[in-house]
């Protein structure tokens, strides 16, 4: 029997399950947070006063933070297209509105609150160009990705496992860092969005455990294809107004390590992490090919920490169009 059969065959096995992850990893929409209630209430006569208490603390954040925050927004903003994309993956029937497709949905749903949040925010503390913020969005959108998962459920829940922790790291790296400066409001929202970053990769993790006791061999192979490729971010075609794609997303990473908010080794953290989780280690009843699979995936964090360990970064910081150093005072 083909492959792809057989992880249809998966898909659907655990579809049986969808409506108990939804309970288990998803808020119902009643219960949970709202962009509204982190920021200032423009119905309020105290809008204005607000308004300028929030500009007046943004003042204090350095321009590498707005760099990163800039490219954590227009990231949650290009969520069309990774709702579009987990829509084609195999056993995800978004025509007869299978539970998967459900599960697509109630994610991008709760997704959606993490962009509509930050944009505003970014909008109320004057401290970018929002226009440039805006083309590079749309440029995004427009362009896609390609994460070298094809229709392959298995490779895109490893992808979504990770992924998903990444963004937990970087958006509560930034909540700190908030804090640190003085911005209470702008820390809350950001370990908010955070937390529901944690639930999701909970979520995914979990997808790839359910699969690891039905098809074991193939769901290894699928792990160690995406750790082999490396697991590309989803804002990898960055960038700004005039220009192609090229190294923006490059620079804005630099960016990004320079203030310690997603480095390196905090991408090796993370893939043994998900080792450890899954219990690669513990797996049974493996092919000889998932066998080898396994011993790459076992030995590569170390190799892969060596190899961060020489990462060298560029000294002249990159100046992004959306933030002008002259805003920066």
């Amino acid at each position: 029997m083909p492959q792809k059969n057989i992880r249809l065959e998966v898909m659907q096995f655990l579809e049986k399950k969808v409506d108990s992850f939804v309970d288990q990893f998803l808020i119902p929409v009643e219960k949970i947070w709202q962009p509204s209630d982190l920021l200032p209430n423009s119905e309020e006569d105290n809008f204005i006063e607000e308004v300028k208490e929030l500009r007046e603390i943004a003042k204090e954040l350095p321009y590498d933070f707005w760099v990163v925050m800039v490219g954590d927004t227009i990231t949650e903003e290009a969520l069309p297209t990774y709702e579009s994309w987990l829509m084609e993956v195999e056993g995800v029937d978004n025509e007869s509105r299978n539970g998967w497709s459900k599960w697509v949905r109630q994610w991008t749903g709760e997704e959606n609150r993490h962009g509509d949040l930050l944009n505003k925010y970014l909008y109320l503390s004057g401290r970018v160009n929002m226009r440039e913020v805006e083309v590079t969005t749309q440029h995004l959108i427009n362009d896609g990705f390609d994460i070298g998962t094809g229709k392959d459920p298995y490779k895109n829940f490893v992808y979504t496992s990770f992924q998903e922790l990444a963004t937990y790291v970087s958006h509560n790296r930034v909540s700190q860092i908030a804090k640190q400066y003085g911005d209470k409001k702008l820390a809350k929202i950001c370990k908010l969005i955070a937390g529901d970053e944690m639930r999701h990769h909970h979520a995914y993790s979990e997808f790839v455990n359910q699969i690891f006791k039905v098809d074991p061999s193939e769901m290894m192979l699928a792990f160690q294809y995406m750790m082999k490729q490396k697991i590309t971010m989803p804002a990898h075609f960055l960038r700004e107004s005039g220009q192609k794609i090229s190294t923006a997303f490059e620079e804005f990473s630099n960016s990004a390590q320079k203030l310690g908010v997603y480095t390196a080794a905090d991408y090796v953290d993370i893939m043994q992490k998900l080792i450890d989780k899954w219990e690669i280690d513990k797996i049974n009843n493996l092919t000889a090919e998932a066998e080898k699979a396994r011993d790459y995936l076992m030995k590569l964090p170390e190799r892969m920490a060596k190899i961060s360990e020489r990462l060298v970064l560029p000294e002249e910081t990159k100046i992004f169009k959306w933030v002008e150093p002259a805003v920066i005072r």
